[in-house]
């Protein structure tokens, strides 16, 4: 099980933890980026939309592989629209609930294609 690191002395966020510690044995997965694009290659319209939607595809990778949301010790979003975050923390935090993983938000000028918002590229590790 992850350790999460939240240092006293630095800004605490109800998002995401400052650090993740995992010690050894575990089983690590690494998640591709993953998009708001199903399986047909259909992108819905609207960030909440396709975060819903990304984090499904996430989230379905961890199912694969016997893991959850308490599993994830690192996520990174990419972001086109800055006008987008608060739509994006309100479905992350859907799907999130209470894990709290190390967590980067970046700011980007577009991805694959262009109907696309948002993209999360992810860790997670779990104990043998």
């Amino acid at each position: 099980m992850p350790h999460y690191l939240n240092p006293a002395d630095m800004l605490l966020s109800n998002n995401f933890s400052q650090g993740v510690e995992v010690t050894s044995p575990m089983r690590w997965l690494s998640i591709a980026g993953q998009v708001g694009r199903d399986k047909n290659g259909t992108i819905p319209d609207g960030i909440e939309a396709q975060a819903e939607l990304t984090w499904r595809n996430v989230f379905a990778v961890l199912k694969e592989a016997g893991m959850s949301a308490q599993d994830l010790v690192e996520v990174n979003v990419y972001l086109i629209n800055r006008a987008d975050n608060a739509g994006f923390d309100k479905v992350r935090s859907q799907f999130l609930g209470s894990a709290k993983p190390a967590s980067t938000k970046v700011y980007i000028s577009g991805l694959s294609d262009p109907r696309l918002l948002c993209e999360i590229q992810a860790r997670a590790a779990k104990a043998l």
